[in-house]
């Protein structure tokens, strides 16, 4: 076995400039009054002319896109304010997960003001499965709804759909998944990927989506403005984070601006969540929404019922907020615990099954012991170990419950595409997916995959690469600098962190690990040091020294240290010298 943990990174810098180029950043520079570094990141983005720039520096809800121009749009926000005049039972129906829970309580809340006798659903992941089920749809029409609103799901739901019809329901789909180029039998279709829909920008997320419906509605009604226009963009910003998404466009607006929301903490479920994560006296950030907020989200669908954390997110009683939280936290804890087993398990059953993964494409395993509310956590972390597409199944009854990752180079989700006669039910998109399959065919599921991946990417040259934008010098490192590169915050999907490298620096005092399994140190050279932390960079802990030089790629980060502001590294790779 050759892959592992702290595998070795393929450091790609990026292009030096050409004389031409060096001299337009350098105008970029004095133009802008900024560092050289902030003026390169600036022309690598094509952000060149003023306007641009000051758009991207300033997003503002002003650049949002008309909501109306989803081709479906006028016929959904139409068909919504006659159920909400008539009095007829709205259902929002969503996934399980932080974007699909974000927008069932955005759409819930949202048409709860306008006085819409309006519910929620999302379904049990081990009872109903995954999407629009026939379980459920059977308790929503018992319930007496005329009318279902899907988020973060029905795309793909063609059966579903004609059920809903046949029950005399009526379904206004909303969704951000690959569709298909037939679409269900909705009464109306919100999804700038549908076939044909000419809504200018494609990656929104589902609360994207489902926060643009809303808007149309207030648009339609006269209220498209003030509170009515930001009051749940908290919710916004925290399941567009979560997902993923690219944070360009729209989802940088929206995840820029929510994150601001989010600071005035006005909403109680939120607001809790964060008090336990111990995220009190700063504004959460990023990594709070990614590694805090989102984990314990989620974990209430993993381990439990999604409901609980849509109740928890429109919750307006702080008390009963917090009593929601931390049975929350407490079942993001015993999560935690189920991962970390899953993965020893997963790790062991990897070494017996594959004797060269330098000659394997993916990672396909199963097991009848497996929770299926974490396989997808433990199934990223497997890519991160092994750098290979990787998809865990967890077999019940009958039926393998299955949830995949995939790496840079290979579209998981379009090889499924390849393979559907295979699986019985399959969804998601190019780096993550979900599946459910008959036992009987994991192995033969796992060979055509095997196939796919081969002819499409050289398996002995994968390893995980690390994009680096140029090299600085720790002297470079100031807190002028680091106000310039706040500017381009939020990090996410296609605006990520610039990494930095440096060499030949040495070592100062003696490294040490903090949390699980993280790397601290102090490193110094000309006379200026560096603090660095490496998330999960541990076991490098026995090979560097007091003294020892390295080379070093990181990110750059303003944090809070007792009471004070200072400058960290966020390690991403380390070279020994």
């Amino acid at each position: 076995m050759v892959l592992g943990d702290n595998m070795q990174k393929k450091w790609e810098i990026r292009q030096s400039l050409s004389k031409e180029e060096k001299h337009l950043v350098k105008n970029l520079a004095f133009i802008n009054k900024c560092p050289m570094i902030i003026a390169e990141l600036l022309y690598t983005k094509k952000l060149v002319q003023k306007e641009d720039i000051d758009t991207f520096f300033s997003p503002s809800l002003k650049r949002l896109h008309d909501p109306f121009l989803f081709s479906d749009m006028n016929k959904a926000v139409d068909r919504i304010i006659e159920a909400i005049d008539s009095g007829e039972k709205i259902t929002i129906y969503g996934d399980y997960d932080v974007d699909g829970t974000t927008a069932t309580a955005l759409l819930f809340l949202g048409l709860s003001s306008l006085n819409a006798v309006v519910d929620y659903f999302i379904p049990h992941r081990m009872i109903d499965g995954y999407g629009l089920t026939l379980s459920g749809l059977e308790q929503l029409h018992e319930g007496g709804t005329s009318l279902i609103i899907s988020v973060d799901c029905g795309i793909i739901a063609f059966e579903e759909v004609a059920t809903i019809n046949s029950m005399g329901m009526q379904i206004i789909i909303t969704d951000h998944h690959n569709a298909k180029d037939e679409s269900p039998a909705a009464y109306a279709i919100i999804n700038p990927k549908k076939k044909g829909d000419s809504y200018p920008f494609k990656e929104l997320s589902g609360v994207g989506v489902a926060y643009k419906l809303l808007m149309a509605i207030y648009g339609r009604l006269g209220i498209f403005h003030g509170e009515y226009l930001t009051k749940y963009l908290d919710l916004v910003a925290v399941g567009t984070i979560a997902d993923i998404v690219s944070l360009t466009d729209e989802n940088r607006v929206l995840a820029s601006i929510g994150l601001i929301h989010l600071t005035q903490r006005k909403n109680h479920g939120l607001n809790a969540l964060m008090n336990l994560a111990g995220i009190t006296n700063r504004a959460p950030d990023v990594n709070d929404i990614m590694f805090a907020i989102a984990p314990r989200i989620n974990a209430a669908g993993r381990m439990g019922s999604a409901m609980r954390a849509v109740e928890l997110l429109t919750c307006k009683d702080p008390i009963k907020s917090q009593n929601l939280a931390e049975i929350i936290e407490r079942e993001n804890s015993l999560r935690q615990q189920i991962d970390y087993k899953t993965l020893q398990e997963a790790d062991d059953l990897i070494h017996k099954k594959y004797k060269d993964l330098n000659d394997t494409g993916c990672i396909v395993i199963s097991s009848d012991q497996w929770h299926p509310g974490v396989i997808g956590i433990v199934a990223s972390k497997i890519v991160d170990r092994f750098y290979r597409p990787t998809i865990m199944i967890s077999n019940s009854e009958g039926m393998g419950s299955g949830s995949g990752r995939s790496i840079t180079e290979f579209d998981l989700f379009g090889a499924l595409e390849q393979l559907e006669d295979y699986v019985e039910t399959f969804g998601g998109h190019k780096y993550a997916v979900g599946l459910t399959i008959l036992p009987e065919y994991i192995e033969t599921f796992e060979d055509n995959l095997q196939k796919i991946i081969k002819q499409q990417i050289k398996i002995n040259e994968l390893s995980p690469k690390l994009m680096i934008h140029r090299k600085i010098e720790l002297y470079e490192v100031t807190p002028k600098l680091l106000q310039w590169l706040n500017k381009f915050t939020p990090f996410g999907t296609n605006n990520p962190a610039p990494v930095f490298y440096t060499l030949n620096v040495q070592v100062e005092g003696y490294p040490y690990i903090v949390g699980k399994n993280h790397l601290k140190l102090k490193v110094i050279k000309d006379g200026c040091e560096l603090d660095l932390i490496g998330f999960n960079l541990g076991n490098y802990l026995a090979l560097i020294k007091n003294k020892h030089c390295l080379a070093i790629a990181y990110t750059l980060e303003l944090i809070n240290s007792s009471g004070k502001q200072m400058i960290q590294g966020n390690l991403k790779d380390i070279k020994i010298l």
